[in-house]
C-alpha cells in the first residue's frame, strides 16, 4: 500500500512543480512521468487523466499556501506584526507564487474546477489580512480610515504583482521595493531600505 500512495504522491508533487515552473500546457504527461519517476500505468491508475492530476496538484499547492497563511496570521504578535511577517516572509521571488502563477494560466482560468483552488486560496489570504488589519486598527497600529477589505486586497495584489515585476527583471529588487513601499504606506517604522 505504501508503494501505491508513494507513486500517487510523487505524481502529485511532480505535477505541482511542473505547473509552478511551466504552467498547464508545459505540464505534459511525459514531463509528469519523467519528473515523478513513475510509470504511465501508475498515472492512469490513480488519475483519470491530466486534468484530474492537475487538480490534485493545484489542491496540494493551495493547501500548502493556506497552511502557511494560517500559521502566520494565527501566530504570535499584534495584527500589524502579523501583516509585516506576511509581507517580509522569505520567498522564492523569482520562481513566483505556486498558486498565483496559476491565475495567469488561460487553461486553468477557463475551467471552474481548476480555478477553484486558486480562488479559495486568495479568499483565505484576504480573510486573514482583513482580520489582521481590523485588529491593528482597533489597537491603534494602523490608520482607522483604512478600509480593511480594500487594504487586504491591495496587499495581496502588491505581493503577486511584485512577483511579476521581479520575474520581468530577473531580480528580487522590484519585489523588495514593492514590499517596503507597502510598509511605508502602512506607516511601519524602521523598515527603510
Amino acid at each position: 500500500m505504501d508503494k501505491i500512495s508513494d507513486a500517487k504522491d510523487r505524481l502529485i508533487e511532480g505535477t505541482r512543480q511542473l505547473l509552478w515552473d511551466r504552467g498547464y500546457l508545459g505540464t505534459s504527461p511525459t514531463a509528469i512521468l519523467r519528473r515523478s519517476g513513475v510509470g504511465q500505468g501508475s498515472m492512469y491508475h490513480h488519475f483519470g487523466g491530466k486534468p484530474d492530476l492537475v487538480l490534485a496538484a493545484e489542491r496540494r499547492s493551495a493547501e500548502l499556501m493556506q497552511a502557511q497563511i494560517r500559521e502566520i496570521f494565527t501566530g504570535e504578535g499584534t495584527g500589524l506584526q502579523r501583516i509585516v511577517a506576511y509581507l517580509l516572509l522569505e520567498r522564492d521571488v523569482l520562481r513566483g507564487c505556486s498558486v498565483g502563477r496559476l491565475a495567469g494560466d488561460p487553461e486553468i482560468i477557463a475551467d471552474e474546477a481548476l480555478r477553484e483552488p486558486v480562488r479559495d486560496t486568495f479568499g483565505v489570504l484576504n480573510h486573514h489580512l482583513t482580520e489582521a488589519i481590523t485588529e491593528a486598527q482597533a489597537a491603534g497600529e494602523l490608520d482607522a480610515r483604512l478600509r480593511p477589505e480594500q487594504t487586504a486586497a491591495a496587499l495581496a495584489a502588491l505581493v503577486q504583482g511584485g512577483y511579476a515585476l521581479a520575474r520581468a527583471e530577473q531580480s528580487v529588487n522590484p519585489f523588495e521595493r514593492a514590499v517596503h513601499g507597502a510598509l511605508d504606506l502602512l506607516g511601519v517604522p524602521g523598515r527603510r531600505q
